[in-house]
């Protein structure tokens, strides 16, 4: 049966498409374009899920949201093991704390200069230590990241498809100098064409 997936242009959706290009697994998408002017998912994705959030899987009559849930579903499910680490190893461990660093200590300080950034000059007095925030969770991800730019263990798991997204934004908010493993890990991402096939299917996103 083949994998329908609800995707918003410039959210964390694409990088389950490009999971799924990894896996090489059938699927479908279903396009949903932000609001031009407020940025906000359109009222259909409500039709999805009640929150109108995306990303949001359909398989076997099942609807999976949540980026870290679809991501082990579809590794556990979809010929993914490979992305996985051994449950008996260390790396399971260090796996686990990055699928929670990618989607949430990361996230709540990239999710803030995004939203302070549409508010101007009212988000000044928040901005030096939402910077300070970001900029300190920037450099522990980079001093992190393995020398052969990956997350857990010597090649691509399932937490490095976790970190794609906020890597991305960190790059995109200029961080780049500050994190140069950072940014190679995702000029890796983008040199690889399963990446370069999801983009295809996904649309443009921010930069890239």
């Amino acid at each position: 049966m083949t994998i329908t997936v609800h995707h918003l242009n410039n959210s964390r959706s694409q990088r389950i498409l490009w999971l799924l290009e990894e896996l090489d697994a059938e699927y479908e998408v279903v396009r949903y374009e932000r609001d031009a002017e407020t940025n906000l998912a359109p009222t259909e994705l409500k039709q999805v899920h009640p929150l109108g959030k995306s990303p949001a899987i359909e398989d076997d009559g099942r609807l999976v949201t949540e980026s870290g849930a679809i991501i082990e579903y579809l590794c556990e499910r979809h010929g993914g093991e490979a992305w996985l680490p051994d449950r008996a190893s260390s790396d399971w461990i260090d796996y686990l704390e990055w699928m929670q660093f990618g989607e949430s200590s990361f996230f709540v300080p990239v999710m803030l200069k995004l939203y302070s950034g549409r508010l101007g000059h009212a988000a000044a007095p928040l901005m030096p230590r939402i910077e300070e925030q970001l900029g300190a969770h920037v450099d522990y991800a980079d001093s992190r990241i393995s020398d052969d730019l990956h997350f857990v263990g010597s090649d691509w798991s399932a937490a490095d498809v976790m970190m794609s997204f906020p890597a991305e934004i960190a790059v995109m908010q200029g961080y780049a100098e500050r994190a140069p493993k950072l940014a190679r890990f995702v000029e890796a991402i983008h040199a690889r064409p399963g990446w370069q096939r999801a983009r295809e299917r996904g649309g443009p996103y921010f930069m890239w």
